[in-house]
């Protein structure tokens, strides 16, 4: 919204023309920002929605990458772009130099500081539980969302149902959060077991990691779709940020 609408609508304000509830619908659904390259930029989506909008990277060129990441950025807002790979990332590193790509989960922050690095933080409210390695793109996809987001947010990797008993040391840890994300592959098992275990809202993500008849996450996708176990909601194939907006908005709601 440019400074001349803004202060046209505060004057309508002083003037009685609109009450303060009317001037807040104008605002929060105000038009988009036209950007380069043929991109609508939905600024007040946070003002709307609780989640701000995100760059989702996969299929975006680099010219409408750097456009929409620029154009976010403006004031200094805090940027998210998701599932970018590693040459538009680097790209994006030399582009803004104050940002930072992180390779394995795919993303590119800018105008906030997160660290991602190992050890990631092991409590949280919202718990993010990864079944295996070959999952923590995803589950990191998850984690950064929550942190980018404000939340607090933890990550427990690698305890999946090959080896179950290494979930089980966490399973006060798992009590104590306000709604776990499990991220699985293979045959989708882990959000069975620990919906199954514990009292807390699972989202579970299925993801495209495993063999032939995984089908790439299709198998795992279905599996948690037709568990038993209640308490359970299904977000898409590798859609680690679609969990995570889900959690943050129920974390929202408690606050």
């Amino acid at each position: 919204m440019m400074k001349k609408e803004l202060l046209s609508i505060l004057e309508k304000i002083s003037s009685g023309q609109l009450t303060p509830d009317e001037a807040l619908n104008q605002i929060v659904h105000h038009p988009y920002q036209e950007a380069a390259n043929g991109l609508n930029l939905d600024l007040h989506r946070g003002m709307r929605t609780g989640i701000s909008e995100v760059v989702f990277g996969q299929g975006k060129s680099i010219d409408q990458l750097h456009s929409a990441v620029e154009t976010l950025a403006r004031d200094k807002n805090p940027v998210l772009v998701t599932k970018v790979g590693q040459d538009n990332g680097l790209d994006l590193e030399k582009r803004f130099p104050g940002g930072r790509y992180w390779d394995v989960p795919g993303v590119f922050i800018l105008n906030k500081q997160l660290d991602l690095s190992h050890p990631w933080p092991g409590t949280g409210r919202i718990l993010i539980i990864s079944a295996g390695g070959a999952d923590l793109p995803v589950a990191l996809e998850a984690l950064t969302t929550c942190l980018f987001f404000d939340q607090q947010a933890g990550l427990i990797s690698d305890v999946g149902v090959a080896g179950l008993h290494r979930l089980f040391p966490h399973l006060d840890t798992l009590s104590r959060a306000e709604i776990l994300i499990v991220v699985a592959g293979m045959e989708g098992a882990l959000p069975s077991v620990v919906a199954g275990l514990c009292d807390k809202p699972v989202v579970a993500v299925p993801t495209s990691v495993g063999y032939g008849t995984n089908f790439s996450g299709v198998t795992p996708l279905l599996a948690m779709l037709t568990s038993c176990a209640p308490g359970i909601s299904v977000v898409n194939i590798d859609n680690g940020f679609g969990a995570a907006c889900f959690a943050v908005k129920v974390c929202c709601t408690h606050e």
